[in-house]
């Protein structure tokens, strides 16, 4: 688990988080749309926000 989260705290992995984000955020709005999709554009703004952050939400919830 450390090796995972060491890996997502990395530069790699923080811009996954982000990329992963606007993917969510662009399959919610214009794929999936109505509220749904809505739901899905705004949980996409929880990895971009912890990736610009810095920290992995596994790390938040280990220990």
């Amino acid at each position: 688990m450390d090796g995972l989260i060491q890996f997502m705290n990395s530069t790699t992995g923080r811009a996954l988080r982000v990329i992963l984000g606007l993917v969510l955020i662009y399959l919610g709005l214009a794929v999936i749309g109505g509220t749904t999709g809505l739901i899905v554009a705004v949980i996409g703004l929880v990895p971009i926000a912890l990736g610009l952050w810095g920290k992995c939400a596994l790390q938040l919830f280990s220990k």
